[in-house]
């Protein structure tokens, strides 16, 4: 067997004839016919492989309300006219191809609308399984992921893939190559309409953004002098002010172990309550490298003594996320980069019972933790927030650390949706 000019030849059964017939037996003929002449498809161009099937109906979907994007975009194509307006012209025969784990097709829905799924008919999607994630954005810029699967790997049809419905303006999906090879490649998409429940009375429990202008959103400080912990106009992550946290050595305002400089929160969230949090951290492009921690935003329990059982800090060269006091248990860490802006969203089940309490934890748009089963408070104890700078004395260089966007809500989308723009 041999292709030319985008034929397939020589093969023992009338091909031409069974294109004519269901989709499941042209799809098998073509993999029988490979394998039997040497052609494995992963071998083959994507725009040399033959088309599984048309449609002049709409795309059936289910359990989707079909919502109609006024545009789309990607990452790239396969350069013969496997593009990305294919995904919507209601034609399982033609698709959007393009080479390479992490490639993307972006719709833009033409206004903020309420997204709960995406049904995707994935092309040769009964001879391979799919890996990709979704994400959403209100601008196109600052994208949040939302679902993260594989295909069913049985089927050409559509496939509905539901999550927590959001407001969003537009929907990306990323592929990250398939069972067979690095291609991405789908005949058609539609994102699926949800709908955002109204918001309950005190969705957004609580706001700690700044823009105030002053310190006034939280309970108090524990700083050295007014300097040390500044609203300040630049940089910012969003609106217009942020907080600058100084800390230098001998900085002991509460004469406790370790230097200083916190604004604190009495959040005193309840055993069996479940919370989101979002927030920015930057820290200053001569914040100290020193194998000892460096405490940038905590929840501290209200006893007098011990490690805060939640806590986030700089070790070295890293961010970690460390649960249950010293030593705890480090559930999340990544390499430390300094003077940008790292986004926090932070959803806390607080229980000192293990199998009740969790975190989950999304970074720079990312679920990078997902949900965990841990114990997030201390028997009897209940916890409150602080955040600025807390760091092991030894430490001499002075450390600069700055926070932004707090906010503490019920749902994911209170803090998700909560009319802020990031810069």
């Amino acid at each position: 067997m041999s292709w030319e000019h985008g034929v397939l030849t020589a093969c023992p059964f009338p091909l031409g004839h069974s294109l004519k017939k269901t989709l499941l037996l042209v799809e098998t003929l073509f993999v029988l016919g490979a394998l039997g002449c040497g052609a494995p498809e992963d071998s083959l161009p994507e725009d040399r492989l033959p088309p599984v099937s048309s449609s002049d109906e709409d795309l059936t979907t289910s359990n989707c309300t079909q919502l109609t994007p006024s545009s789309v975009i990607a990452s790239g194509d396969d350069g013969t006219g496997s593009v990305a307006a294919n995904t919507l012209d209601d034609r399982l025969d033609t698709r959007w191809s393009s080479l390479g784990k992490g490639q993307w097709i972006d719709y833009d829905l033409g206004a903020t609308k309420g997204l709960g799924g995406v049904s995707v008919a994935w092309h040769q999607g009964n001879t391979r399984i799919n890996t990709f994630t979704v994400s959403v954005s209100p601008d196109g810029m600052n994208y949040t992921q939302v679902y993260s699967g594989k295909s069913l790997g049985t089927t050409t049809a559509a496939e509905t893939y539901a999550f927590t419905p959001v407001n969003t303006r537009r929907v990306r999906i990323y592929v990250q190559g398939n069972s067979l090879n690095d291609w991405a490649s789908i005949a058609e998409a539609r994102p699926c309409a949800g709908t955002i429940p109204a918001p309950t009375p005190g969705g957004i429990v609580w706001r700690g953004d700044f823009e105030s202008g002053d310190r006034t959103q939280w309970d108090g400080t524990q700083m050295v002098s007014s300097d040390r912990l500044q609203v300040i106009p630049s940089p910012v992550r969003e609106g217009g002010y942020a907080l600058k946290a100084t800390v230098r050595q001998g900085d002991d305002p509460i004469n406790s172990s370790g230097n200083r400089n916190e604004i604190f929160k009495q959040t005193k969230e309840p055993a069996g309550s479940e919370y989101w949090y979002r927030w920015s951290t930057r820290f200053a492009s001569d914040f100290p490298s020193v194998n000892t921690w460096q405490l940038f935003t905590q929840w501290h329990h209200d006893g007098c003594c011990g490690s805060p059982p939640v806590e986030f800090y700089v070790y070295g060269e890293e961010m970690r996320l460390n649960i249950g006091g010293d030593p705890g248990v480090i559930v999340w860490k990544t390499p430390l980069v300094r003077n940008a802006w790292h986004d926090f969203v932070f959803h806390v089940k607080w229980s000192p019972n293990s199998t009740v309490g969790f975190v989950e934890l999304y970074y720079n748009g990312n679920l990078v933790l997902p949900k965990r089963y841990i114990a997030t408070q201390y028997s009897g104890q209940l916890n409150y927030l602080k955040i600025g700078l807390y760091r092991n004395d030894t430490v001499a260089p002075v450390g600069v650390v700055y926070h932004d966007g707090w906010v503490m809500g019920r749902t994911q989308a209170d803090v998700l949706n909560a009319n802020y723009q990031l810069r």
